[in-house]
């Protein structure tokens, strides 16, 4: 349970990082957005993606 948590919080976060930046090509979103989500994006995926490998080894 723990271990599918952590993927669906890291996967969101590795989202986070790609779409934002396809939003502002599109002019759906401010840069300013951009940078507020690619940034919480950043955070959640480098916090909890290496715990997400490393239990799946």
């Amino acid at each position: 349970m723990k271990r599918t948590l952590l993927g669906i919080f890291a996967l969101s976060g590795l989202i986070l990082t790609l779409l934002p930046s396809m939003l502002v090509f599109a002019d759906v979103i401010s840069a300013q957005t951009n940078k507020v989500l690619m940034a919480l994006g950043m955070l959640l995926w480098f916090t909890l993606a290496p715990f997400w490998i490393k239990r799946a080894r």
